[in-house]
């Protein structure tokens, strides 16, 4: 009887060392990608405003069309870890693989759109006749490492599954020391000027493509996995994602329409906006990273077959995410005084900040049952609800957000409709935790 307490106590502690030892390499990874643009940035800046503009239209558009492929990352994740979770890692790694292929596809058929299309796409994003030229350039030399970029999402997927989340950020530390190096040398070194740095980055990517490729085809050939492409392998690959991409454009949605909303508003709002959505997806790439742990660790116990454990494992990580929205909210609150500045001198901005920054505060211990109930949901390979209810989160979001203006609110009154879009995300996915629905046992759902 005195030992009673200990089993679950030690239970935590497992739960705990595991969540841990995935989500802070992930966190890592995840906040390296963001830093590419950053060193472009920083590189091309000096080059002329023209330059720096069209460098970031460029890099929006392709952020845009890279992000509605991260699918390949999630679904991957999800389901190698159920085939490892079954003791099959021949298996496994052979699912990777069709998701690997199916990237090389997806990223030649983006090159194919893109390159006779650039030009117009930078029309369409409003780049001025200045910065026009330097966008189109960047774009079609960058385009031509998409394939390598898709590839490294879906690669990070299996390894990932694999419950390996130190390699990709390995990799990615190696390919961001690589990208910045590269742009150096051939921005001004070699007077290429931007497209050097489209180059620069480029090269990095087929890189840290090829390190991932090394590393998986090494699985493979140990574990007696084949190599070649499976069209019925590829063909569930893609099914398994349609609802997850249909989950991704409707979360742009959300923000395409904030940020529409926003520039409605006027100047001193949508740069404070601007602000804002940059700190709140800083603050994502840390839940996601917890969100990432949930993905391996739950697909490996449903495909165990042991729903017990990925029922208590998930009530752990919603502990964790409440904990950890608690503290990012406090960070946000305590550390506005240091931060704020570093964006902005313009006092109107920072009035109209505060605020809406004190509901981003508010509202993130929402966001860290929202972030760890996806990661959840995706390890379960729950990919059609999620799918319905980010577009039940959508139809909720888009007209509260739309009459803002009308009403003559604020910032503040879009960051709080905002709050209400996670707040629809958190009961649409506690009221499917909760059903037990998401609970399927065996290597494949």
């Amino acid at each position: 009887m005195t030992q009673a307490p200990a089993r679950p106590k030690s239970e935590r502690r497992r739960h705990d060392r595991e969540i841990f030892a995935l989500a802070v390499p992930a966190f890592g990874a995840l906040v390296a990608e963001p830093l590419f643009v950053m060193v472009d940035s920083a590189i091309v800046g000096h080059l002329g405003t023209p330059q720096l503009a069209g460098l970031g239209i460029a890099a929006a558009l392709l952020a845009t069309g890279v992000s509605v492929f991260v699918f390949l990352a999630y679904a991957t994740t999800a389901a190698v870890a159920r085939r490892v979770g079954a003791g099959d890692l021949p298996s496994a790694i052979r699912q990777g693989m069709d998701g690997i292929w199916l990237a090389l596809l997806l990223g030649m058929a983006v090159i194919a759109v893109t390159l006779p299309t650039a030009p117009w796409l930078v029309e369409v994003f409003g780049a001025s006749d200045t910065a026009a030229p330097y966008a189109t350039t960047y774009l079609r030399v960058s385009s031509l490492g998409i394939p390598a970029m898709l590839i490294v999402l879906a690669a990070t997927g299996v390894l990932r599954g694999l419950q390996d989340t130190r390699t990709p950020l390995y990799v990615a530390i190696a390919g961001f020391t690589a990208n910045a190096v590269l742009n150096v040398v051939l921005v001004y070194g070699a007077g290429l000027g931007i497209a050097g740095s489209a180059w620069g980055t480029v090269i990095a990517q087929v890189g840290m493509a090829v390190a991932y490729l090394f590393v998986v085809v090494r699985g493979a050939r140990r574990h007696g996995a084949s190599l070649r492409p499976d069209a019925a392998g590829i063909r569930a690959s893609a099914q398994a994602g349609a609802p997850l991409l249909v989950r991704t454009l409707s979360l742009r949605a959300v923000l395409m329409i904030a940020t529409g909303v926003a520039a409605r508003l006027g100047d001193a709002e949508v740069a404070a906006h601007q602000i804002i959505l940059s700190l709140w997806s800083l603050m994502a790439f840390a839940l996601d990273a917890i969100a990432i742990a949930g993905q391996a660790i739950i697909g490996r116990y449903l495909g165990a077959g042991d729903a017990e454990g990925a029922r208590r494992v998930c009530r752990r990580m919603v502990e964790w995410g409440i904990a950890s929205g608690l503290l990012l909210g406090g960070l946000i609150v305590l550390a506005r005084p240091l931060f704020i500045p570093l964006f902005t001198d313009d006092q109107t901005v920072r009035d109209t900040l505060l605020p809406a920054l004190l509901v981003v505060a508010l509202s993130q211990p929402i966001a860290g049952v929202v972030f760890v109930l996806d990661g959840v949901l995706m390890g379960a390979g729950d990919g059609p609800y999620l799918a319905a209810a980010m577009v039940v989160t959508l139809v909720v979001f888009a007209p509260v957000a739309l009459l803002v203006p009308a009403f003559g609110g604020g910032l503040t009154a879009l960051w709080w409709a905002m709050g209400l879009m996670m707040l629809v995300r958190m009961v649409t996915l506690w009221l499917r935790m909760r059903s037990g629905r998401w609970v399927v046992t065996g290597a494949t759902r």
